[in-house]
């Protein structure tokens, strides 16, 4: 009953209605609000919009017989008010001023007639349902904020629509502060003993407002009202499409009827729909919380991620510092060495001046000045200088990064998946191998909507492992080197871009050199380093040994290799062997941690690591000496051959990591690099 409340108050006071009258637009009011919302003009004048009370002339007012309390039975007014709802209200108009009435809701103005408000039907029929929700409403109503044994209410608040006790509205609803304004009132709009019974006015037969003696008992649907046998006669409806008044209540009764059951099946469509609400909002609530807790997962592993690389690039520079206080540490021993050498000779020699024997000093002259002559070509330029600078040559740049995080924001998700790039197209005909390094290019087939922003190329790990990215870029053709000799690798690329990542392309097989080709590297040989033959062979300008390594790099699988002796001169003992990519390039091979090798003169040869000498053999090499070194990383041993003949046992075992081939030799020796060479049966 509550709902149906707003459909039973006057739209002008805001109360229930009290005799209510049917305007011409069919809205409904009150029969004393009516009489308040009355406008009169004189004739030909606009209405008044702000005049009071006393500028009319009230002598003629019972000229007027609509406001008759004789004539209508309608009792008087009172001038000059206002109704809740704002609108304003005017006094009666006299005889020769025009009236007329405009609807609150609609604001559609009708002028009123000689009958004035008599001239409007009496809506007897809502006036009982009023009169039936009073009779509902005058029970006794509990108070709904007691806690226990609620007792009756005392008064409702129009504006809360909530029934208090006295205690209850002194506690919780005061009269002050912003709820002054709320309008209190009774629990029940009527008292009990005053409502008429239900459905006595529907009993009550309804008598003509024309001919009051006559019954409704016909229905004018011209004019859409119920009239009487009298109203026919006089000929005001007797051209119009009478019908009789009981068919016409059935008529409408079903059509209302059937027009209930259409807003019937929308009102449940309609809960339905608040429930389908009801359970979004706790949807969206529980997906908010859900979003919530997986953006902040996804914060926390960027957060994590980026403390990993922070400590990944701390662990760099500090190897690098490391690598550096090394270096010049290892330079300080070496400078300290040869200047106690220098030293000691010049000590030697000053002593040698000072002796007055001149054949004696005649004996050891010439040995002592080819000394001191070597001593000096050994402090040549470059000998006196720092190998490394004290700033690191590191940079990190954080700006993309940092861009990247600041643009960092939601994306709107794509419901076409059209927009996600499709598979590239390897290009077979521009795919190459060329020793351990393998060149892919690719292209799109089809033009997007969105461009594409990015390729990501995948290879497993040459033993149908798992997949690996060896690029991320805008570029279609990417070359990777340091691949393993003798394998097989699948290969695939995708492309992406703000839409998301496509699919892979179709799987090409890379398959490397089955031998090893390689050079001498020119760019990480020691300066003293003397490259011909294009860099396959190798000689120095020093009389002190200096290193060079090979541009091939092995960490699997078995390797072999020579070396020719083109020049051998003054019996020196030249090193063969293999090497970390950082090992010292300025010292006989084998003497620092980072290289396993062999080194031989013409008589014998030792194996040295970390400048231990093990493994004395008989036998050394001369000008046409072929060595081999034999690089076996299944078994993880390094063995060598002079001549093709196996040089004493195996040198080393237990290697791993990555190792490259090295010579270290100084100027009275000449190698030849001799690669791509299978290994010999018989050492197999």
């Amino acid at each position: 009953m509550d709902a149906m409340e707003e459909e039973l108050k006057c739209p002008v006071c805001g109360s229930l209605f009290k005799e209510p009258i049917i305007l011409p637009c069919s809205h409904n009011v009150c029969l004393a609000c009516a009489r308040n919302i009355i406008v009169q003009t004189p004739e030909g004048e606009t209405p008044p919009q702000n005049r009071c009370s006393s500028d009319y002339d009230y002598l003629d007012m019972d000229k007027m017989s609509m406001y008759s309390e004789t004539d209508s039975g309608y009792g008087s007014y009172t001038p000059c008010l206002k109704s809740p709802n704002g609108v304003r209200v005017f006094p009666p108009a006299l005889l020769h001023r025009h009236c007329s009435i405009t609807c609150p809701l609609c604001h559609r103005s009708v002028s009123l007639e000689e009958r004035g408000l008599r001239g409007f039907q009496r809506n007897r029929l809502l006036e009982a349902i009023v009169s039936r929700y009073q009779q509902s409403r005058a029970a006794s109503v509990k108070c709904q904020l007691c806690d226990r044994n609620p007792v009756d209410a005392t008064v409702m608040c129009e504006q809360c629509d909530v029934f208090y006790c006295s205690p209850c509205q002194q506690r919780c609803h005061p009269s002050r502060g912003p709820l002054a304004k709320h309008r209190l009132l009774p629990p029940a709009p009527a008292q009990a003993g005053t409502a008429q019974p239900a459905g006595a006015s529907a009993r009550k037969q309804v008598t003509c407002v024309d001919h009051e003696a006559e019954n409704y008992s016909m229905y004018c649907v011209s004019c859409k009202t119920p009239v009487c046998y009298q109203c026919l006669e006089e000929g005001k409806h007797g051209k119009h499409d009478v019908k009789p008044l009981a068919a016409m209540w059935k008529q409408h009764k079903c059509q209302l009827s059937q027009a209930l059951n259409g807003v019937s099946d929308k009102a449940k469509e309609a809960k339905e729909f608040l429930v389908q609400l009801k359970n979004l909002l706790q949807q969206i609530q529980e997906n908010g919380v859900e979003f919530e807790a997986c953006l902040v997962a996804q914060c926390d592993s960027l957060i994590e991620a980026l403390t990993r690389q922070k400590a990944k690039l701390l662990t760099k520079v500090t190897k690098e510092k490391e690598s550096k206080l090394k270096t010049v540490k290892d330079q300080i021993t070496h400078c300290t060495m040869k200047l106690r050498q220098t030293t000691g000779m010049m000590e030697f020699c000053l002593e040698v001046i000072k002796e007055n024997d001149p054949s004696g000093f005649l004996q050891i002259s010439d040995a002592l000045i080819k000394r001191v002559v070597v001593s000096q070509e050994q402090w040549v330029k470059g000998a006196l200088e720092p190998k490394v600078c004290p700033e690191f040559a590191l940079t990190v740049n954080t700006d993309p990064l940092m861009q990247s995080i600041l643009q960092l924001d939601f994306t709107q998700n794509k419901a076409e998946t059209s927009t996600v790039p499709p598979a590239p197209l390897l290009q077979l005909e521009k795919c190459c191998m060329r020793n351990n390094s393998a060149t892919l290019a690719w292209r799109i087939t089809t033009v997007q909507a969105l461009p594409v922003e990015g390729y990501v190329l995948e290879l497993d790990d040459g033993n149908s492992g798992p997949y690996r990215e060896v690029y991320v870029g805008k570029e279609t053709i990417c070359t990777v080197d340091g691949l393993h000799f003798n394998s097989s690798y699948n290969a695939r690329v995708k492309a992406y871009n703000s839409a998301g990542v496509g699919a892979y392309s179709k799987v090409v097989v890379l398959k490397t050199s089955d031998v090893a080709w390689f050079t001498f590297d020119p760019t990480s040989a020691h300066r003293d380093i003397v490259l011909s033959n294009e860099n396959q062979t190798v000689t120095c300008n020093s009389y002190d040994d200096r290193v060079v390594l090979g541009t091939a790099a092995f960490s699997k699988g078995v390797h072999y290799w020579e070396l020719s002796v083109d020049r051998y001169d003054n019996h020196p003992d030249p090193a063969f062997g293999v090497a970390r990519i950082n090992t010292m390039k300025d010292m006989m091979l084998g003497k620092d941690d980072k290289a396993w090798a062999m080194y031989v003169d013409n008589n014998r040869s030792w194996f040295m690591h970390n400048n231990s000498h093990t493994n004395r053999a008989e036998g050394g090499i001369t000008k046409g000496s072929t060595v081999g070194i034999l690089l076996d990383l299944t078994k993880h041993t390094l063995t060598f051959f002079i001549n093709k003949q196996q040089h004493g046992p195996v040198a080393f075992e237990n290697l791993e990591g990555v190792f490259m081939p090295a010579v270290s030799l100084n100027r009275n020796v000449q190698v030849t690099l001799i690669t791509g060479l299978e290994v010999p049966k018989s050492i197999m």
